[in-house]
C-alpha cells in the first residue's frame, strides 16, 4: 500500500514537473518574440498598429457581411403573397422585419409599386448602390495595409542596414559582430514582421471580397425575381 501512495505522488510530481517546464518553455517563447519584436526599433510601432487594424476590420466586415446574407427564403413568396392579395402594407411590415440588403431593397421597390417599372429599378438600385457601399466599408484600408505593411518593414530593413554600415564606419578597424547586430535585427526584424501582416492582409481582404460578392449575388437574385413577380398582378 505505502509503495503505490509512493508511486502515486512520484507519478503527480513528474507531472507537476512536466507541466511547469512546458510553461516555462512557453514563457520562455513569448520572451523571444517581444525581445525580437523590440530589436526591429520604432519601426514597428506602425507595423503592429496595422496588424490591429486589419484584424479590427476583418473581423468587423466579416460578421456583418455574414448577418447581411442571411435571407429568409421564404420572404418572396410571403411578398408576392401580400402583393397579389393587395396587403401592401403587410408586405412593407414583413421586409422592414428583416435586418439584411435584400429585405431593404425589396421594401423600396414595394414603396413604388404603382409607378413605372423604370422608377421601381432605379430606386432599388440606388438603395442596393448604397447597401454594397456600406458592406465594402474598410476593406480599402484592408487593401491598403496588405500593400504598405511589407513596404514600411522594407523602410525598416534600409534604416537597418544603413545603422550597420554606420556602426561599421566609425568602428575603423575594431570591426565586431556584436556591434553590427543591432542594425541587421532591426533590418531582419521589420521586413519579416511587415511581410507577415501584409499577407494576413491581403488574404483576409480576399475572403471578404470574396463574401461580399456572394452577398451581392443574392441581392440581384432577389430583387429580379421581385421585378419579375410586379407584373404578375396585372396579368
Amino acid at each position: 500500500m505505502l509503495d503505490y501512495i509512493l508511486l502515486q505522488v512520484a507519478t503527480q510530481a513528474g507531472e507537476g514537473a512536466e507541466a511547469l517546464a512546458d510553461s516555462v518553455q512557453q514563457e520562455a517563447i513569448v520572451t523571444k518574440f517581444f525581445d525580437l519584436a523590440l530589436k526591429g526599433g520604432w519601426i514597428m510601432i506602425p507595423i503592429i498598429l496595422l496588424s490591429l487594424i486589419a484584424v479590427f476590420i476583418f473581423f468587423d466586415r466579416f460578421f456583418a457581411v455574414k448577418k447581411a446574407g442571411k435571407v429568409d427564403k421564404s420572404l418572396l413568396e410571403r411578398v408576392k403573397d401580400y402583393i397579389l392579395e393587395g396587403k401592401v402594407d403587410a408586405a412593407l411590415a414583413l421586409t422592414r422585419s428583416q435586418d439584411n440588403p435584400t429585405a431593404r431593397m425589396i421594401e423600396k421597390g414595394i414603396t413604388r409599386i404603382g409607378r413605372p417599372m423604370s422608377d421601381v429599378n432605379a430606386a432599388i438600385e440606388i438603395v442596393g448602390n448604397l447597401e454594397i457601399s456600406k458592406l465594402e466599408k474598410g476593406l480599402p484600408v484592408l487593401a491598403s495595409v496588405a500593400g504598405g505593411a511589407p513596404m514600411i518593414g522594407f523602410l525598416g530593413t534600409v534604416m537597418g542596414m544603413i545603422q550597420a554600415f554606420y556602426d561599421m564606419a566609425n568602428a575603423g578597424n575594431n570591426i565586431d559582430v556584436t556591434l553590427l547586430s543591432s542594425g541587421i535585427y532591426q533590418a531582419m526584424v521589420t521586413t519579416v514582421a511587415g511581410l507577415i501582416v501584409g499577407i494576413i492582409a491581403y488574404f483576409a481582404y480576399n475572403i471578404l471580397v470574396s463574401n461580399v460578392e456572394k452577398v451581392i449575388f443574392k441581392m440581384e437574385a432577389a430583387t429580379s425575381e421581385f421585378l419579375d413577380l410586379l407584373n404578375e398582378p396585372a396579368k
